[in-house]
C-alpha cells in the first residue's frame, strides 16, 4: 500500500468507512497475533513498509520537514494538481459532481505512483533502466485513454522541464 499522507488522512477515513458499513479487514490489522510475518511488518506501524506513506517517509517522520503531494510532483516535474484541490471534494459531494472527485483523486494516484517510482530508484529498490521503463508504461496507458484528464495530465506532463 502506497499513499501521499495516507497515514493521518485516507486510512483513518477507510477505516471510520469500514466501522460505519461493517467490512471487515482482518489482514490490515494483522499484526502478529495470527501471522507472525505481520508483527515486524505491518500495515498499522508507522516505521514498516506495507504501507509506505511516502509523505512520512520522505520528511524523515518529520512534521516541519512535509511538503505538499503537489509541491512534490512539480518539483518532480510532474503535473500536480489541475485544478481541482483537495479542499475542494467535500463541496463537489454535496453538488453531485462525483465525476470531478473521481478525475482529481485519479490524478493525485498518477502523482504518488509516479513519486513512488522515484522513490524506488532512490532506495536501489529499481534500477533507473526500469524506472524508465515505468515511466513509459504509464505515459503509453495515457496516451491510450480516451479520458480528457488523464490526456490533461500527460500534456502537462510532457511540457514540463
Amino acid at each position: 500500500l502506497v499513499s501521499w499522507n495516507g497515514s493521518s488522512f485516507d486510512l483513518p477515513v477507510l477505516t471510520y468507512r469500514a466501522l460505519l458499513r461493517g467490512v471487515q479487514a482482518a489482514r490490515f490489522w494483522e499484526s502478529g497475533e495470527q501471522d507472525p510475518a505481520f508483527r515486524y511488518n505491518n500495515y498499522l506501524s508507522r516505521y514498516h513498509w506495507r504501507h509506505t506513506d511516502l509523505m512520512d517517509v520522505l520528511s524523515g517522520f518529520q512534521r516541519r520537514g512535509r511538503v505538499s503531494l503537489a509541491n512534490m510532483a512539480c518539483l518532480l516535474g510532474l503535473p500536480g494538481k489541475l485544478g481541482f484541490e483537495g479542499s475542494q471534494v467535500w463541496e463537489a459531494w454535496q453538488s453531485g459532481n462525483l465525476e470531478g472527485i473521481r478525475r482529481y483523486c485519479e490524478t493525485d494516484v498518477l502523482n504518488t505512483w509516479l513519486i513512488y517510482l522515484r522513490f524506488a530508484q532512490l532506495r536501489g529498490l529499481l534500477p533507473r533502466a526500469q524506472h524508465l521503463e515505468e515511466i513509459e508504461r504509464v505515459k503509453a496507458l495515457l496516451r491510450a485513454s480516451r479520458e480528457p484528464h488523464l490526456a490533461e495530465f500527460l500534456a502537462a506532463w510532457e511540457k514540463a522541464p
